[in-house]
């Protein structure tokens, strides 16, 4: 029943009956309503929810339910699409002529109907698996930047890691540099230090915002957990960064962390050539939707030299766009790979399309591997994670958990000696239907022997899964991993 039991007694009937047929309407429209769009696993475990819990499952699924941004912001969304789309017609004559496997090029022309970015030649690619690595190049190119600097993260933390990239910053700026910096509102307000970040950005010529702000005050109001998860900076329109890593230090400005060694392992990349500019439209248009300030000026004259070899495709994704874009590309390339795949997720929560996927690829004989963190930093998520090795392991996939107290944040995947995926994107179904993401698309073997070589590292200190040892985990754990997979659908 919606209402209290315990005073159904000093209740008058009349206003039982009402309860009563208050709670049983409410039950049959939950049953019509909220399969609407949603996993049926999804929508099962909302209805569990509201029946075992009426007043809080409700209360819950009015809040968590709606996974789409608003209307207002949809259309918005859609427009700023097609404003880019029209300012950046010039993209069309950067068209790659890949001549790999024709699987490959089916997967290009799927993110380019998704994402409409398209697929491009000659970039260069580094890749900087070293945490303070990778603020230090990041610090380099602002300094060199003459004209403008976007950045976009997670989470920003002026820290004592991040304290001399924020200084070059601010130091760009003032010598007439365009710096824009926007951040996730509510992924950034729960760090330590926000207000000082805040003050840090107050004091200088940055143009900042906070990204899908969460002000019921002033009338902005969505889904609570709705993020944009990207990690992007772009510097001039001819290098570009991007990846799994936040612009904090690597225990995030937590004491827990600290005291018991914990810090997270990254893997950011830095790209030269024609598709910085397509990451770029991708912070241009969380600043038009944030702003309503066009950047198409920026990306009106794509970089003319090539300086690498290796073709490239962003993917954007999230609740913006009216499909899984980051989903259905990560199956496709499952799917289609022969001998190899790899993958390193932080947090592996596939929904049944990706699960099958994976276990297919293994039972048909591909060698799968997987890469996870021995111990997670998020409870329920690590054991709804768990829940799965059992499918995953006795499918033949082999499961390496990295050594704790180390978070293996690091987001990417090999498919063959063909194909390289990273960015800021987790498996698991909150990056797929909640997260605005952003993937990078790498071929060659060149890149893959470059990624299999981080990969080959994270082995190295990780041990190997068992079938054999899992299942003899104690049942009181078993329990709790399968409660935990129930609340991983709730979307």
């Amino acid at each position: 029943m919606l209402w209290p039991f315990p005073l159904a007694g000093t209740l008058p009937p009349w206003l039982i009956l009402f309860l009563s047929l208050l709670d049983l309407v409410i039950r049959v429209l939950a049953v019509g309503i909220i399969p609407g769009n949603r996993r049926p696993t999804t929508a099962m475990a909302w209805l569990l929810g509201i029946f075992f819990v009426p007043v809080l499952g409700l209360v819950l699924f009015l809040l968590f339910g709606n996974f789409r941004l608003s209307r207002r912001r949809r259309a918005q969304q859609e427009a700023v699409n097609r404003r880019i789309q029209a300012g950046t017609s010039q993209l069309a004559r950067l068209e790659s002529r890949y001549s790999g496997p024709e699987w490959v090029g089916s997967a290009a022309e799927l993110n380019r109907r998704l994402g409409s970015l398209p697929m491009v030649d000659g970039n260069s690619v580094e890749l900087l698996p070293g945490y303070p690595d990778s603020i230090k190049a990041m610090t380099a190119a602002v300094r060199k930047a003459k004209v403008f600097v976007n950045a976009e993260f997670y989470i920003m933390s002026t820290d004592h890691v991040t304290e001399d990239l924020f200084e070059a910053l601010v130091e760009a700026a003032e010598r007439g540099v365009e710096v824009r910096v926007l951040f996730d509102h509510l992924g950034t307000l729960r760090i330590k230090g926000y207000r000082k970040l805040i003050r840090r950005l107050n004091d200088s010529k940055i143009q900042w915002r906070p990204m899908l702000p969460l002000r019921p005050v002033h009338g902005q109001w969505r889904r609570p957990d709705l993020r944009n998860h990207r990690k992007i900076m772009v510097i001039d329109g001819e290098v570009a960064f991007t990846g799994s890593q936040n612009l904090i230090e690597p225990s995030y400005n937590n004491p827990r962390h600290r005291k018991v060694g914990r810090e997270w392992v990254e893997l950011m990349t830095c790209l030269r050539g024609p598709i910085v500019t397509t990451i770029n439209v991708v912070f241009a248009t969380d600043w038009l939707s944030e702003t309503d300030d066009s950047l198409e000026d920026q990306l009106a004259h794509p970089p003319e030299l090539a300086p690498g070899t290796v073709t490239a495709q962003v993917v954007p994704s999230g609740p913006g766009f009216s499909t899984e874009n980051n989903l259905r590309l990560f199956n496709t390339l499952i799917y289609s790979a022969q001998h190899r795949i790899s993958i390193c997720s932080p947090y592996f929560v596939p929904d049944d399309s990706l699960l099958y996927a994976v276990t297919t690829a293994a039972q048909r004989g591909v060698a799968v591997e997987l890469f996870v963190s021995e111990k997670g930093d998020q409870l329920l998520v690590h054991h709804a994670q768990r829940s799965y090795y059992q499918a995953l392991l006795e499918a033949g996939v082999r499961i390496y958990l990295y050594q704790a107290p180390f978070v293996l944040h690091a987001k990417h995947f090999t498919i063959d000696d063909e194909v390289a995926v990273l960015g800021s994107s987790n498996m698991d179904m909150r990056s797929f239907s909640l997260n605005l993401e952003v993937s990078v698309m790498l071929l060659g073997q060149d890149i893959v022997t470059r990624m299999r070589a981080v990969e080959d590292t994270y082995r190295d200190i990780s041990h190997e899964l068992q079938l054999e040892d899992w299942m003899q985990r104690p049942m009181l754990v078993k329990y709790v991993d399968n409660v935990a997979r129930l609340t991983a659908t709730l979307q």
